[in-house]
């Protein structure tokens, strides 16, 4: 097809980055409309709008795209009112929401039916990690009555890749890359998903192409890789000679290591929906997944070129894992 005309709501950070950048190669003509907070200088080629979306929609007004892709939205009101200033002006609308959307994860293998999260009170609700998901629920909901029959709602699992603020996963390319020994949890076994950010990209500019409307999961593959087959990847590609040691656990448990927090990509027991979820909807409608390799190498490399970078944002400090490590070694 000819490229679109785009609308992105937001478009400087993580996800929206990549759009911006696969919409390029893809050959759409883009406008970006963000408070410019975020990497301001990305993308002088593209016709930028800056605005609060809570405040600013009526600088959208009197414009039309062919479609609208929201990667910014969080708040139900927000979003009811992006959605209904674009209902006239888009002819689709493509929103990022969440598996967090789900109420239960302790049935593994949930597909787009399972029972949602929602909240009495939606409007009076802060943004906090407890309401993050429900509140994406009702965010779907004004865009479906915004939009209906034209809206495609995304339900991304864990994104993963260059530019991730949340260093979830870049923690095991980084640590294995380190070398020494790796503490690990459980077992290699352990199932473990995600979506690298180029890949979800890709698959909703084509969404939006081909006006692909309903909800859709958007993590993978289909059959979910295994921590082990992630750290195996990580060594392979780092070649640093880490060696792993996988802890149990109730070990674990004991020294105060949380799943998620300090061992990312590891799923609290009570959850194993959370690494387990359906995603073939999306596969069939045409979800591709890059190999795994090439996540790691690119996750690797865009960290190690970060200039003053940061200390990641997840994880087990270098220092605490040491005291985990040498714990485990005197009760074995």
């Amino acid at each position: 097809m000819d490229g679109m005309d785009l609308l992105i709501l937001g478009g400087a950070h993580f996800l929206g980055r990549h759009l911006v950048e696969a919409a390029q190669r893809r050959g759409h003509r883009l406008t970006l409309f963000n408070r410019g907070r975020t990497n301001p200088t990305l993308f002088p080629g593209v016709e930028q709008i800056r605005g609060d979306r809570a405040t600013d929609l009526e600088r959208l007004a009197g414009r039309r795209w062919d479609a609208v892709i929201d990667t910014s939205g969080y708040l139900p009101a927000a979003v009811a009112a992006s959605a209904r200033t674009l209902a006239d002006a888009v002819e689709h609308y493509s929103f990022i929401s969440t598996i967090s959307v789900y109420r239960d994860f302790s049935a593994p293998h949930m597909d787009e039916g399972a029972p949602l999260a929602r909240l009495e009170r939606p409007e009076e609700a802060a943004l906090t990690d407890a309401t993050y998901g429900p509140l994406k629920t009702h965010c779907e909901d004004a865009v479906q009555a915004a939009l209906p029959g034209r809206g495609l709602i995304i339900r991304p699992g864990l994104i993963v890749g260059p530019y991730d603020p949340t260093d979830r996963f870049t923690y095991w390319p980084v640590r294995m890359a380190q070398g020494g020994e790796v503490l690990a949890p459980e077992d290699p076994r352990i199932p473990i998903q995600f979506i690298d950010a180029r890949d979800l990209a890709e698959w909703t500019l084509l969404g939006a192409e081909q006006r692909l409307t309903g909800v859709y999961n958007a993590t993978g593959p289909a059959t979910p890789y295994t921590l082990g087959a992630l750290l195996d990847e990580c060594s392979a590609v780092a070649q640093s000679g880490a060696a792993v040691t996988w802890a149990p656990a109730t070990f674990l448990a004991e020294h105060q290591v949380r799943p998620w927090s300090d061992l990312s990509l590891w799923a609290p027991a009570e959850m194993p929906g959370l690494m387990t979820v359906d995603c073939a909807k999306a596969i069939a409608a045409g979800l591709r997944f890059r190999p795994l390799r090439e996540t790691v190498a690119d996750t690797l490399a865009w960290r190690r070129a970060l200039l003053d970078a940061p200390a990641l944002q997840a994880g087990l400090s270098r220092a605490r894992e040491a005291d985990v490590l040498a714990a485990w070694h005197r009760r074995n």
